[in-house]
């Protein structure tokens, strides 16, 4: 396998640019910068002055929107010299950090160790092993949390072997957002962005977004979504309330958090394929639902939310057709 360092350009963090000081593969180049969709058939019954748009983070090369901190992470440990060419990158992961860690580990050059919960979809362990990762299942009753003291006890007992990002505790994973994703919905609103509506996983997106979004603009509504029950479908979504929470998670960054039900959210899901032509995860279907719901209650507004995902990762399980390919009914999005 070819050594992370050939083909790249390392500059040390005095710099202060390490991510723009390395040399990429053409696929990672093409990490963000993703487009914002206005979702005008789910947001039919808005009123004039309200417009409901979705950044589609789907559209990444490696599926989601968890390329962005996945690149950032891995791009700080070589800059920093935390990350050297010898050793073999090993994080816990309910599967999309995992699918961007592995897409990146076989464009760069270096292996890859995951953890995640056996009751990940498949479509997600087989994308992991289709790059070349070797997975750790952990036990699925314990999620993440499980996956990461496994991950833990690894790193502890050969340290020299193993670089940890730590998706969980490590900043670069929320500075990707602020770097990136919030300043394109900056951009791409004009300015105009009003809320922006996010679930919480590990929190990186919602925290990188936020803080730039409230740099910009203290007046700019933040709405954090989490599920309403710890037992839930969202795969990679924290109920915080009864989760560790992750290290760079500040409690006071939401001006607001909603809760969303598991069924509601894998109809927002189904709909958005239907009726958007959007094939995306149910993490994805619990923020436009989250989303929706807040728009409801304008008059006027430009309110932003995240598709996490692509659908095709879920396609054996929450979002199956192969026994009933009929639309679910579908409740109202206020009640």
């Amino acid at each position: 396998m070819t050594s992370i360092a050939t083909g790249l350009r390392i500059v040390r963090p005095d710099q202060n640019r390490p991510a723009a000081a390395i040399r990429l593969p053409a696929v990672l180049e093409s990490i963000g910068n993703t487009p914002l969709l206005e979702l005008k058939r789910i947001g039919g019954d808005l009123k004039p002055g309200v417009r409901l748009f979705a950044k589609a983070e789907h559209l990444n090369p490696g599926g989601s929107v968890k390329d962005r901190p996945a690149l950032r992470m891995v791009l700080d440990g070589i800059s920093s010299g935390q990350f050297s060419p010898d050793q073999t990158l090993i994080d816990a992961t309910s599967g999309n950090t995992g699918i961007a860690y592995a897409m990146i580990g076989a464009a760069m050059g270096f292996p890859v160790e995951l953890a995640l919960p056996e009751n990940a979809s498949q479509e997600r362990k087989d994308l992991l092993r289709s790059f070349g990762a070797e997975l750790i299942v952990t036990d699925p009753l314990e999620g993440t949390d499980g996956a990461q003291r496994v991950v833990r006890e690894i790193v502890a007992a050969k340290p020299n072997r193993y670089f940890y990002p730590d998706q969980y505790n490590n900043p670069g994973n929320w500075r990707a957002h602020f770097d990136g994703t919030g300043q394109e919905i900056l951009d791409q609103t004009n300015g105009l962005v009003t809320h922006f509506v996010c679930a919480l996983g590990t929190t990186g997106t919602f925290t990188g977004v936020t803080r730039r979004l409230k740099h910009e603009d203290q007046t700019i509504t933040c709405i954090a979504v989490q599920p309403d029950s710890p037992i839930h479908a969202m795969e990679g979504v924290k109920h915080l309330d009864t989760a560790v929470r992750p290290g760079i998670f500040s409690p006071d960054l939401p001006d607001e958090t909603v809760e969303i039900d598991s069924d509601a959210s894998v109809a927002m899901a189904r709909r958005l394929a239907r009726e958007e032509g959007l094939l995306v995860g149910v993490s994805a279907g619990a923020n436009v639902l989250a989303a929706y719901k807040v728009a409801l209650q304008l008059e006027s507004g430009t309110v932003v939310t995240i598709l996490c995902d692509t659908g095709a990762r879920y396609l054996s399980d929450s979002l199956s057709c192969r026994h009933d390919n009929r639309l679910p009914e579908l409740k109202s999005a206020s009640e």
